[in-house]
């Protein structure tokens, strides 16, 4: 290779590193954002430390819809304020990978749940079978983790517009919308507080694979 080729690939270096975190900023702002599973309230659906893309434009221009996992930043005080003891080179590193999307903002506390109601749906628990019921109507839940109720506490909620109503798929152990309904939302989250959909599981390779919608309550008409 030239002296001349060499000192152009070198003066190019700078523009191919500068478009690349343009690209990867664009992409974390509009496209795709990943995000870790901290805690088990989503088991077995999603593990801990499990690694999801999350789809921001498709909460941008359309519904949230039932059934669906969505990640939403803490609408009411719902998380502890977290603690971060990284320093130095790893601290560095931390930040460059929350710059350019690979790892969430600690500094914006985010949550993951599945959406069980939407604006104008009455969500109940339980029905006279043991179900959680929406509009009335029973749904059937194979996604709840292995030996949980649909819920150990009873709630009647009818979900206000602009608002959808979560739980965890591991009811046992997830602190949702259930436990917050004395928070100025009562319990339910703001759809401006949506980030997206998570639609996969990225890492590990032994979890990689596509989220399922729930069946029962994506099947259950919209009141208008």
């Amino acid at each position: 290779m030239s002296r001349k080729a060499k000192g152009s690939n070198f003066r190019e270096l700078p523009i191919l590193i500068v478009s690349a975190l343009v690209l990867s900023i664009l992409v974390k702002t509009f496209l795709v954002q990943f995000f870790y599973i901290p805690s088990g309230s989503m088991e077995n659906t999603l593990q801990v430390n499990d690694r999801v893309g999350v789809n921001k434009l498709g909460a941008l221009f359309s519904d949230i819809k039932r059934g669906e996992v969505v990640v939403f930043r803490d609408p009411a005080s719902w998380l502890s304020t977290p603690y971060d003891d990284s320093k130095g080179i790893s601290k560095v590193v931390k930040d460059a990978l929350v710059f350019v999307g690979v790892l969430p903002d600690p500094a914006k506390q985010y949550l993951i749940k599945r959406v069980i109601g939407v604006s104008g749906d009455r969500v109940v628990c339980c029905s006279t079978g043991g179900k959680l019921e929406v509009n009335g109507l029973e749904v059937d839940e194979p996604y709840i983790y292995a030996g949980n109720k649909p819920s150990d506490s009873t709630f009647d909620v009818t979900v206000p517009k602009g608002f959808i109503w979560v739980m965890g798929d591991h009811r046992g152990a997830s602190a949702d919308s259930r436990f917050h309904t004395d928070d100025p939302n009562k319990g339910m989250v703001p759809l401006d507080k949506v980030t997206g959909r998570a639609l996969f599981v990225i890492w590990p390779l032994k979890n990689m694979g596509v989220l399922e919608v729930g069946k029962d309550l994506s099947q259950i008409p919209v009141k208008k």
